[in-house]
């Protein structure tokens, strides 16, 4: 391999590196070791922007009792959740319900869903954004149930379209 070969390949991947490291490489040199080196009028001119940020992760801390409770917003209201990653879908309880604005009397309770109270009716909403611990998810799939639920359930309608979650010993982690 001719000195000039081996100094280009350098310079390739010196460039390489430098795009890599977000920095530019601004001008090409118009001479190396007594070779002329094309270029256009201009200097070789190359932007890398920095790489995202990653988004941060959203964290829900074990409590005492060794569940996983969430302080969530739904459609702008307060409603505690108890995450439960075997509920299939986001189960709300009539009071949150009402409280975020449905009507129970024009509800279609034509699901038949078991809980941990027994057999019961539900019926479907799509609540328009839920947010837990900053990790919000817009047109998040829910269900009213009837009777039965002591509090209302985070479940995988939600947690399944997060990139990950994980849970560890002290918490949830969420990421969105």
């Amino acid at each position: 391999m001719s000195n000039l070969s081996k100094y280009l390949f350098v310079a390739a991947v010196s460039g390489i590196s430098a795009l890599s490291c977000g920095q530019a490489v601004n001008t090409v040199s118009d001479r190396i070791q007594g070779h002329q080196v094309a270029r256009a009028d201009t200097a070789l001119q190359v932007s890398v922007s920095a790489p995202a940020a990653p988004a941060p992760l959203a964290t829900v801390r074990k409590s005492a009792d060794g569940q996983y409770w969430a302080h969530g917003e739904v459609n702008g209201a307060d409603v505690r959740f108890l995450v439960d990653t075997g509920a299939s879908a986001v189960a709300l309880t009539p009071e949150d319900a009402r409280k975020l604005g449905f009507d129970l009397s024009s509800l279609n309770f034509g699901y038949r869903v078991v809980t941990a109270g027994g057999s019961t009716r539900a019926a479907a909403v799509k609540l328009a954004s839920v947010t837990v611990a900053g990790a919000r998810l817009d047109d998040v799939d829910a269900l009213v149930i009837e009777k039965g639920l002591d509090t209302s359930l985070l479940g995988m309608s939600y947690l399944g379209r997060l990139a990950s979650f994980q849970a560890t010993r002290q918490a949830l982690i969420l990421r969105p």
